[in-house]
């Protein structure tokens, strides 16, 4: 065993032995609806975690509801222990909230039928496993345009996670987004292969900077790139949750997750016994995604274009993937007129043109 999988392994001893202590400790009452919360990475004050984590509360301030949670949870293995952990403590509910969840979650329900699991982002199912996301992809196409507006060098970087359909996705709608508004624009992405790694998420949005982009957007936790943008001099685009107070100077908007009302409403459905399994891909018009405010530096006039585009997009006048659309070979992917598929956007692996992908 290595340092860090020893490591990695000592982290899980003690956050199951702190869960369990803290779960006797709290003795709940039968006649609660008590609901666990996986996350992949720290709570803190920004990100994916939190802005689950913020989820998480709208479900603590239902009557007769309590919560747990453990966060910096690795996927595989040691996910699949907390996961059998919660359920073996009797949770109704238990939310796994990130994409490596989906087996592991799987694996554990098939032995706790009384128990309903529901797994972020993925895409499997089972009588008592749904799984939920948002279509973010409508935001970035937001934040895109707003982007491709602001940029000067008509070079966006993108510090990215793991080229999986869900990033990609994302990707291609925020490159679409920009060129709407300038068809010159190209967005490069840097790939770090991590979820959260501050580290690794300031290099990859440095390593952008220098090759001459002067927006950085990302599919990242941490909000080391909009910090790294603001030291050069650029702008830059969030996620999950607004990141302005950390990059007040650079920060022009983000796409960002409200899963509150969501969370209520699946917890309200358990508790009732009204929920039944299935796959939720909610869009704008649900407020499960949407962008932050705009920061000063944004002109009115571009504010009002895309505040436009996403009236349009809630009303079904805009849809994001609308051929013509092709991929970065010059083949035509989605033909003039027609519009991709949900299956077609689950499963998809290839860029648009205007992405550069030095990895791939």
């Amino acid at each position: 065993m290595n340092k860090t999988s020893a490591l990695s392994l000592i982290t899980l001893v003690f956050a199951l032995v702190f869960y369990s202590q803290a779960y006797a400790r709290e003795q709940p009452r039968q006649d609660l609806l008590r609901v666990g919360f996986v996350y992949n990475s720290p709570v803190g004050e920004v990100g994916w975690a939190y802005a689950q984590d913020m989820g998480r509360r709208a479900v603590a301030a239902l009557p007769g509801a309590q919560t747990v949670h453990l966060d910096s949870v690795p996927e595989g293995p040691d996910s699949e222990r907390v996961i059998r952990a919660m359920a073996e403590e009797g949770l109704g509910l238990i939310f796994t909230t990130s994409y490596g969840y989906m087996e592991p979650t799987l694996k554990v329900a098939k032995d706790f039928p009384r128990t309903v699991f529901m797994h972020c982002s993925g895409f499997k199912t089972a009588p008592n496993v749904g799984n939920y996301f948002g279509r973010m992809y409508q935001a970035r196409y937001l934040t895109g345009i707003v982007a491709g507006g602001m940029s000067k060098s008509k070079i966006l970087g993108y510090v990215a996670a793991f080229p999986i359909p869900e990033v990609i996705r994302g990707i291609n709608a925020f490159t679409l987004g920009a060129l709407s508004v300038n068809p010159e624009i190209t967005v490069r992405v840097a790939w770090t292969q991590s979820w959260y790694n501050p580290e690794l998420e300031k290099k990859a949005a440095e390593s952008l900077l220098d090759r001459g982009a002067d927006v950085i957007a990302q599919h990242q936790d941490s909000p080391e790139p909009q910090r790294a943008a603001e030291a050069r001099g650029a702008f830059s685009v969030g996620y999950n949750s607004d990141m302005s107070r950390f990059a007040p100077k650079a920060h022009l908007t983000a796409a960002v997750w409200n899963w509150g009302p969501l969370y209520r409403q699946l917890a309200e459905e358990v508790a009732a016994d009204r929920w039944r399994s299935s796959s939720l891909w909610l869009g704008l018009e649900s407020g499960v995604v949407d962008i932050a405010p705009f920061g000063p530096m944004v002109p009115p006039d571009l504010q009002e274009l895309a505040q436009q585009a996403k009236g349009d997009l809630v009303g079904g006048r805009l849809v994001v993937f609308t051929g013509p659309v092709k991929d970065q070979r010059g083949e035509m992917r989605i033909a003039p007129g027609e519009t991709a598929s949900d299956h077609d956007l689950r499963g998809m692996t290839w860029f648009v043109q205007g992405v550069l992908d030095d990895d791939r």
